[in-house]
């Protein structure tokens, strides 16, 4: 049996499957992805923009607007180990304490607001690639960590269109930040990125 976050025995999946609990009781795990991809648009498009500050809580914020209509633990830090390929995520224990380093780190450079453009991305792909690591909830990390840049990204005078990004190349780039080889990532900050 493939499993998406190598978790055995995931008490956030149905017994003897690797479909995730669900308050729409799927029990197919493809069915499940297509009900979150459509659910999770439709209420991204009602999370409105807010400025500073950004951080855990405020993360969490995006994640139960966008998932609270299919799991119960929408907003919650995840409470099981996972990884994804050869990419092993925080451990639940350290998630709050890592979250909240990279976001004081954040505030301290106020949000990114007095950055020129390349200081913007070049920190951005460092500080996405991080917070990508942490990945502090069971599902839904990436989707509601491109609002959270969104949002960060708005605050700054900027728009991102993350449509034009293949998925490969954005797995390339998080895969090579883990290595700390942020170059992948400022390409595609560069590329999306607009007044």
């Amino acid at each position: 049996m493939s499993l998406k976050y190598g978790t055995d025995n995931d008490p956030y999946c149905y017994p003897g499957s690797t479909t995730l609990i669900n308050k729409l009781g799927i029990k197919d795990s493809r069915l499940l992805e297509e009900a979150e991809k459509e659910i999770s648009f439709l209420n991204a498009r009602e999370i409105d923009y807010s400025q500073p500050p950004y951080n855990l809580d405020y993360w969490c914020s995006i994640h139960k607007k966008l998932f609270s209509d299919i799991f119960e633990w929408a907003g919650r830090l995840r409470t099981v180990n996972i990884t994804k390929l050869e990419t092993q995520f925080c451990n639940p224990l350290y998630i709050q304490q890592e979250s909240e380093r990279l976001f004081s780190q954040l505030s301290l450079h106020n949000y990114f607001e007095d950055f020129d453009r390349d200081e913007l991305i070049s920190n951005s792909a460092e500080l996405y690639t991080e917070l990508n690591l942490i990945h502090p909830f069971r599902e839904g990390n990436g989707r509601s960590q491109r609002i959270l840049f969104i949002h960060l990204f708005a605050n700054c005078g900027y728009d991102i269109d993350w449509r034009h990004i293949s998925t490969e190349d954005w797995l390339h780039a998080n895969q090579a930040g883990v290595e700390m080889n942020y170059s992948p990532m400022i390409q595609i900050l560069d590329k999306c990125l607009s007044y």
